[in-house]
């Protein structure tokens, strides 16, 4: 962005676009974090109750994990 357009970022939102990034990338990542959390903990109450094998259940806490790593590389390199 040049000068002008950063201005006029600026005026019309109150924040500086580097501070709009982070808001973003930050709601991206909790929202990802609740969800992993949601997942994995139903992924376990289905293993406990015999609704899941384990195989299922680490394939959960392994997609997981992949989602944030991926995302993590995308959005913070």
């Amino acid at each position: 962005m040049n000068p002008a357009q950063i201005t006029a970022f600026q005026a019309n939102s109150g924040m500086s676009p580097s501070a709009t990034d982070s808001v973003l990338i930050s709601l991206v990542f909790a929202t990802l974090l609740l969800w992993g959390a949601w997942a994995i903990r139903t992924a376990y109450s289905g293993w406990t109750e015999h609704r899941l094998n384990q195989r299922q259940f680490l394939g959960v806490v392994i997609r997981f994990t992949a989602m944030y790593l991926a995302l993590s590389f995308v959005l913070l390199s």
